[in-house]
């Protein structure tokens, strides 16, 4: 089974298309990212996938579900760290992830140990007992990501998950991300070439709303007849026709 499959999927927003007709699979446990620059159709694309925003038209099927007939049987097997860090300022690292394995249905319990299990798994010992206001981007951005997998997702969506931080704090996260690789379904978006080159299996290239190459790294650079991926960005993303 495919994780993710999409259909003619679109977003308008009035007379600006956000994202045009997309086609796209995905395969369970394959590391996915959506590579482009800002306005491209990233955030959008998951937005919709993560049934957050409703499609204009189309669809897409995730794990056998469709995100339009039946959404929250999409939402049960999914999780989600958006671009924006979405975690409860006055609440400390571990209250935040007790806070979560609660709201998806464990007791006190129970939530504690998985809150104590996700600590150990993500390195957040350190800064377990301090309040998330308080922690640096990276930090902030470990724990989004450890409270969208403390429900144990099939799939999981990264959107821009090392935006502004630092090279250091960015290089920690990819440790963290590559340990969960083939493990569980992963969609990150991007617009970091490096970042998408050193993680992905495969990549997608957006441009204006549109998906215009799909491939390896080495497939995209070979049907762009590119020396480098950063050469075969530029080339596809501006006019198309990459691998599939």
């Amino acid at each position: 089974m495919m994780a993710i499959k999409t259909i003619d999927l679109e977003k308008r927003y009035k007379e600006k298309v956000a994202v045009k007709k997309l086609n796209l699979s995905i395969k369970q446990g394959e590391l996915f990212s959506l590579l482009g620059t800002n306005g491209a159709g990233k955030t959008t694309t998951i937005k919709m996938l993560s049934c957050l925003s409703k499609p204009t038209r189309g669809e897409a099927i995730l794990l056998g579900d469709s995100i339009v007939k039946n959404s929250l049987a999409v939402k049960e097997k999914i999780g989600v760290s958006p671009q924006e860090t979405a975690v409860a300022p006055n609440l400390t690292v571990k209250e935040n992830l007790q806070l979560i394995a609660e709201l998806y249905g464990d007791n006190k319990k129970e939530a504690v140990k998985r809150a104590n299990e996700m600590i150990e798994s993500f390195g957040l010992t350190e800064v377990a007992k301090s309040r998330a206001k308080t922690l640096s981007g990276g930090w902030q951005r470990r724990l989004s990501i450890a409270m969208a997998l403390i429900s144990n997702p099939q799939i999981l969506f990264l959107d821009e998950p090392t935006l502004g931080l630092d090279v250091i704090a960015r290089r920690e996260l990819w440790t963290i991300v590559k340990k969960l690789k083939g493990k569980i379904t992963i969609i990150l978006t991007t617009h970091y070439l490096e970042e998408a080159e050193a993680l992905s299996d495969r990549i997608g290239i957006m441009s204006k709303g549109e998906l215009k190459a799909v491939g390896t790294v080495r497939a995209l650079m070979a049907g762009a007849s590119a020396q480098n991926f950063e050469d075969a960005f530029i080339t596809l993303a501006t006019d198309g026709g990459g691998s599939r």
